[in-house]
This record gives structure tokens, C-alpha cells and sequence, in this order.
């Protein structure tokens, strides 16, 4: 009886909890837009993209000179004796001397390494795309959930309401001999138990909110409820297809797989000779014992490197390139089952919610025709008032079973969404300032030297705070 009041008292909530949301109502386009400035873990990822950036002017600058400059200043004291004469000498020698070296070829090392920073770049940037569609996904799905714990909770409080004023009419009705006192002891169980539920449902509605507040960073105040995910594939062919084309996760194992073949070559490269040029210049002043001495020396060379044996060290590394080389391109085809069955399982259950959707509203229809007769019969004295408890039952369970199903349509949409690779900022056109990946990679890939703002900033963020500043002073 408790549970029949409370899915009817619920199902009302839950109606128009669907139907129709507040003006003042957080819509999910906000909750995602605030994740996405906010979520700590997209950040991080923001920041170790920013990281994996830096190796392209790491790998250029082999092609670059190195240039140094050394000094020394010291003191000398030159005693000589000759047939009992004797020659003091104390001198102060001074030099600098500048050396400039410039490679010429590594064994097409440094195009190989340049090659393969690109692609570690293009790669890291899927798996910033991969980590926001998964704090996307969550957060829609913690938004929605909040919601469907917020129509249980009114369901059951509403349902304690109504079992109470029924119980009150049960008492009425034993004094005046209608009824039984079983018939009183069941409606004082029954609001027992939906005083039960009601406690259990407003923990799991805290549990919810709290999960809503780590991802979003906002405390989950009157939720509103989505009315359809916006573009969503037509067909279950066109999903795959636009997954296998847009989910980054492929399209960081194709990138993963196309860095290791350029370490192949790097490794190749090790075998091939090294040829440098170097330069040096050089003013000493009193050197060799010699006062007011002045020498100058300039100097220049090839250096020709040739690689004869190296104790099997290269061709074992290379050989370990191979072995990674395959398993990344295994790892890039494992990807791609994995996607493709993520988004078949994904619109599989999109497509389940609907026809269980569909079901229901023919479902509540025929509850409420037979909940419509036996209250009728009831009146002519055919029915128990079991009876009618057990019909409201079945309308309230078919209720809280649409808003139930209508959450798990939504939440399978963003899933699909996701699996497709169109569950980010920009696809969903969501009200923020796009983070653009692009603008530091230009910013640094041929920066000869020197720091950067976005540098500075991480550093700055990394410098804050902190274990040691925790700790309790001695």
C-alpha cells in the first residue's frame, strides 16, 4: 500500500518534473559548460598537452647550434735560478674563448624525432578530446541522475503524506465496524515503510548531489531536465561510421601507432655516422709566463662520427622499436573494435529505452482504464479495497517506471553521443571561450629560447599551496 501511494503521489512529481522545468531551472547545457571551465581533470589534461607540446622544439633543436662561453683568471709565481741569480716572475693569465657547434647529420635522427613529437602531439590532443567527452558524459549523467533522485524523493514524500491521511481514514473507518483491525495494521506498516524509503532516496539524492558537486563545482539546485540530445545519428550504420571516423580514441592509437614508426627510424638513425661542425675563438692574456703577452686562436673542424659496434646495444633497442611498432598498430585495431562495439551496445540501448518507452505509455494507458473499473466495481461492493490498492499499484509502478526509462534514454544518448566522438564543447555549441590546443603548440614549436605564459602560469599553479604548506608548523 505504502509503495502504490508512493509511485501515485511520484508519478505526479515525475510528470511534471518531465513536462515542464522552472524558468530559474539549471539546464544540462550550463552544467556541462561549467565542467568544462572547471573539472580539475580536464585542466590537468589541458596542462600535460601543454607538456607533450614542447617536445617538437626539443626535437628541432638538433638541428640548431650550441654555442658557450669560458673564461679563466689565475695567478702565477715563476722563480729561476742561474748561477746564483736569481728571477722572480708573477703573472696573472687571463682567457675566454667561445666555442660554436653545429650538427650537420645525425643519421636523419632529428627528422624522425621531429616526425615522431608531432605525432605524440596530435595524439595527446584525441586524449584531451577523449577526457572531455568523458567529463561531459559524466556530468550529464550526474545531472540526470540528480533529477531522477529529486522526483523519488518528492514521490516518497508525497506518498508518506498520502499513506497518512489514508491510515487516518482506516481508523475512522474500524471504529465504525467497516473495516478490520488487519486492514488498520496494514496501512501503518505500509507508511513505516515509506517513511524507510523516503530516508533511503534523500541519501542517495545527497550521494548524487555530491558527485554532481566534484564534477560540475557547483552545488545541484533545481536541476532541469533535457527534452531530447541534440544530434544524434539516424541510423545504426551511420553511427559506426561516424565513430570510426571521430572517436578519438582511435584517432590517438593512429597517432600512437605512427610515433613508433618514426621511432624505428630514429633508432635506424643510430647506425649511421655523425657529422658536426665546431668553431673556436680564444684571447689569453700573459699566458705562459710571459708579460704583456697577447695571444689569439682561432680554430675549426669536422667531426666525422662512424658507428662500428656499440656491444649490440642499437640493434637491440631497434629490434624493441619493431616489437612496440606492432603492438601499437595491434592496439590501434583493438581500438577500433572496442569503438565500434561501444557504440553498437550504445545505440542499442538507445533504441531499447525507446520501444520500452513506447511500451509504458501503453502500459499506463490500460492501468488506468482498469484502475478506472475496479475503483467502479469497488463502489457496487465487487471489489476489496485490496483490490483497488493492487490496480494503483500497477498505474504507479508504470509511471515511475517512464520517468525512470526517460532518464535512461537521455543518459544512453550522451553515450552514444560520446562513442561518435561529438560529445565536446564545440559539437554540442555549448556557451564557453573553446580551449584551442593550437595556440600554444605555435607558440613554442620554433621558440629558440626563453620561458612562456602558459608556462609560467602552470609553474606558478604548481608552485601554490602544496604538502609541505600543509603541514603543521614545529
Amino acid at each position: 500500500m505504502i509503495k502504490s501511494i508512493s509511485l501515485l503521489a511520484g508519478a505526479a512529481v515525475a510528470a511534471l518534473a518531465f513536462a515542464s522545468a522552472p524558468v530559474s531551472a539549471q539546464s544540462i547545457e550550463e552544467a556541462l559548460a561549467t565542467a568544462y571551465m572547471n573539472n580539475p581533470s580536464l585542466q590537468a589534461r589541458r596542462a600535460q598537452l601543454r607538456a607533450v607540446d614542447q617536445g617538437v622544439p626539443l626535437a628541432r633543436s638538433n638541428w640548431r647550434p650550441t654555442v658557450s662561453v669560458s673564461g679563466d683568471v689565475g695567478w702565477t709565481h715563476n722563480r729561476q735560478e742561474v748561477e746564483s741569480v736569481s728571477t722572480n716572475r708573477t703573472t696573472n693569465p687571463v682567457s675566454v674563448g667561445v666555442t660554436v657547434s653545429q650538427t650537420l647529420f645525425r643519421g636523419f635522427r632529428t627528422e624522425a624525432e621531429i616526425d615522431q613529437a608531432e605525432m605524440n602531439v596530435l595524439a595527446e590532443r584525441a586524449f584531451l578530446r577523449a577526457v572531455e567527452q568523458q567529463v561531459l558524459l559524466d556530468t550529464a549523467t550526474a545531472h540526470l541522475n540528480v533529477v531522477r533522485d529529486d522526483v523519488v524523493v518528492d514521490l516518497n514524500l508525497n506518498n508518506e503524506e498520502v499513506l497518512g491521511r489514508q491510515l487516518q481514514a482506516a481508523r475512522d473507518r474500524f471504529r465504525v465496524g467497516e473495516i478490520t483491525r488487519t486492514d488498520v495494521a496494514q496501512a501503518e506498516a505500509r507508511l513505516s515503510g515509506a517513511k524507510s524509503d523516503t530516508a533511503a532516496s534523500e541519501a542517495t539524492l545527497e550521494s548524487s548531489r555530491a558527485n554532481y558537486l566534484r564534477l560540475v563545482g557547483l552545488a545541484a539546485q533545481d536541476l532541469d531536465e533535457p527534452d531530447a540530445v541534440p544530434n544524434l545519428p539516424v541510423s545504426r550504420d551511420g553511427a559506426i561510421d561516424r565513430a570510426l571516423a571521430n572517436n578519438p580514441s582511435i584517432i590517438a592509437a593512429e597517432y600512437t601507432w605512427r610515433a613508433a614508426q618514426d621511432e624505428i627510424r630514429n633508432q635506424r638513425g643510430r647506425l649511421l655516422p655523425d657529422v658536426s661542425l665546431s668553431g673556436r675563438f680564444s684571447q689569453g692574456w700573459e699566458q705562459n709566463n710571459l708579460d704583456d703577452s697577447n695571444t689569439r686562436v682561432f680554430s675549426a673542424a669536422v667531426n666525422v662520427t662512424v658507428p662500428i659496434y656499440q656491444g649490440g646495444s642499437v640493434y637491440s633497442q631497434l629490434r624493441q622499436a619493431k616489437h612496440v611498432a606492432g603492438q601499437r598498430r595491434l592496439e590501434y585495431d583493438e581500438a577500433r573494435t572496442e569503438v565500434r562495439e561501444q557504440t553498437e551496445q550504445a545505440w542499442e540501448q538507445l533504441v531499447a529505452t525507446e520501444s520500452r518507452i513506447e511500451s509504458l505509455r501503453d502500459e499506463i494507458d490500460a492501468a488506468r482504464i482498469a484502475l478506472e473499473g475496479v475503483e467502479r466495481e469497488a463502489q457496487v461492493g465487487a471489489r476489496t479495497v485490496l483490490d483497488v490498492l493492487d490496480a494503483e499499484q500497477e498505474l504507479l509502478n508504470a509511471r515511475v517506471d517512464m520517468a525512470l526509462a526517460r532518464r535512461d534514454r537521455l543518459v544512453a544518448g550522451y553515450t552514444l553521443l560520446s562513442a561518435v566522438g561529438d560529445l565536446t564543447a564545440q559539437a554540442l555549441e555549448l556557451p564557453v571561450t573553446l580551449y584551442d590546443p593550437i595556440v600554444n603548440y605555435n607558440d613554442v614549436k620554433g621558440q629558440w629560447w626563453g620561458s612562456s605564459a602558459a608556462a609560467d602560469d602552470d609553474a606558478a599553479l604548481g608552485l601554490e599551496g602544496g604538502p609541505a604548506d600543509a603541514m603543521p608548523a614545529n
